[in-house]
């Protein structure tokens, strides 16, 4: 794929672009802010060489496999998965493969990405093993994370293994979500009253964004024409409700059940409910790039742009956020390494949709710079635990999962180097 010259003035720094990566992520806090914002601009809007990708990439795959062949051995236990590794922490604390448990599919999910990255027969099988062992969870309707929970191991499985077999799960999986539809208020009912008590009535979380994904395959694979009517109402209403005008989100929406109306605007995992929670924001960069993948309606795309560029305004030097933008200015605030995980690999398809080629270097070398930096010493988990990244909040406002390794974050961050590797495979990067 060719693209456009890029402007003298910046050529110059195009052979050394991978050390500017670095040097950003590594001493950005010894620079001074003029010097900082020079080096940015040059990531944001240069074409980025073949060998500065193949070195992120080549890295990061390495460390992956490398960090998988020190945790596989040690999780055993097919009744439980790896969730968070504890701050000054090594090894994965598991939790039990129960229904309520949102994580559970992340850890196939990250064996499939590694034999989809390697070759190797011993992911495949290791992922098959840790798949299969949820198969009943394809009738969970209690909740909406029945997405988070069968995509990302039967969705792969199928994907990258060619598992036939795991059609009929993954349809059956889609119509349980469906079954939390409400017509009335134009979403998927996230979670149960009785769950969150908090909350009386119809609740809807951003997070659900990403269990629509399940419905646009299924209805691709056979399954009903409304699992692809709901997930495209559900993202309409979402993103008329779940917005404020300058595009930063809401964590939760509580609806009227009967007449659709917004009772309340709340947070769950942010730091207060009109703060800006930071997964929650890349939740809704990941799910309106996804919503445009499945429906090439332009809106979508636009409003994907919007809330993105939005995101990228508020980051800090090394791309990688506070675990919620309304804290960031404290420096003993946590950081959230999952949301960069995520937006990172939202970033990496975002840019492969934009037809102006300053927006696409823009998104792509964004998402090179996440990547850059969770792979360096300041997050990665090499020599340091058995995950392959450090440094995720999961809900400090609830007074737990802080300043940890997430089995999320770790998910979202091999599914960034897989695509970024596919990119590379079918010339879809900016060179």
């Amino acid at each position: 794929m060719k693209y456009s010259i890029i402007h003298n003035k910046k050529r110059k720094y195009s052979k050394c672009l991978l050390l500017a990566i670095l040097l950003i992520c590594s001493l950005g806090c010894k620079k001074n802010k003029k010097e900082v914002a020079q080096e940015v601009e040059v990531v944001a809007t240069n074409k980025v060489s073949n060998n500065a990708v193949n070195a992120i990439l080549s890295k990061g795959i390495s460390d992956c496999e490398s960090q998988l062949e020190i945790a596989v051995p040690k999780l055993t236990d097919l009744t439980k998965h790896p969730r968070l590794i504890e701050t000054n922490e090594t090894e994965w604390k598991e939790v039990p493969n129960g229904r309520l448990v949102w994580t559970s599919g992340f850890y196939p999910g990250i064996l499939w990405y590694m034999y989809d990255l390697s070759g190797d027969k011993k992911w495949e099988a290791e992922a098959i093993k840790r798949t299969e062992v949820f198969e009943d969870f394809k009738t969970i309707t209690e909740h909406h994370d029945i997405g988070f929970m069968m995509f990302p191991a039967y969705g792969n499985g199928y994907t990258i293994g060619h598992k036939e077999a795991y059609k009929d799960i993954l349809l059956t999986s889609a119509a349980s979500l469906a079954s939390r539809f409400n017509p009335n208020v134009g979403t998927i009912k996230s979670w149960s009253n009785k769950m969150h008590p908090r909350w009386k009535q119809h609740i809807t979380i951003i997070d659900n964004m990403l269990n629509l994904e399940l419905l646009f395959w299924a209805t691709k694979h056979g399954g009903d024409q409304k699992f692809y009517d709901i997930a495209v109402k559900h993202a309409e209403t979402t993103m008329k409700h779940h917005f404020r005008e300058d595009y930063t989100s809401w964590h939760v929406l509580e609806y009227d059940s009967i007449t659709g109306e917004v009772l309340n605007k709340n947070t769950k995992q942010g730091y207060a409910d009109d703060s800006r929670w930071s997964r929650g924001q890349a939740w809704g960069v990941y799910g309106y790039t996804m919503m445009y993948r499945e429906t090439k309606d332009k809106k979508f795309l636009d409003f994907a742009k919007k809330i993105t560029d939005k995101y990228l305004s508020l980051l800090p030097e090394d791309y990688v956020p506070c675990w919620d933008f309304d804290v960031a200015n404290d420096p003993k605030e946590e950081k959230d390494a999952s949301a960069a995980a995520v937006v990172a690999s939202a970033l990496l398809e975002l840019s492969t949709y934009m037809d102006n080629q300053e927006d696409k270097n823009r998104y792509f070398n964004a998402a090179l710079k996440m990547l850059t930096s969770l792979g360096s010493e300041a997050y990665s988990g090499v020599d340091k635990a058995d995950s392959f990244l450090l440094h995720s909040t999961g809900a400090k406002s609830l007074g737990h999962e802080i300043d940890v390794a997430l089995i999320y974050a770790d998910y979202y961050y091999i599914e960034a180097l897989s695509r970024l590797k596919h990119m590379t495979e079918n010339n879809l990067t900016n060179e």
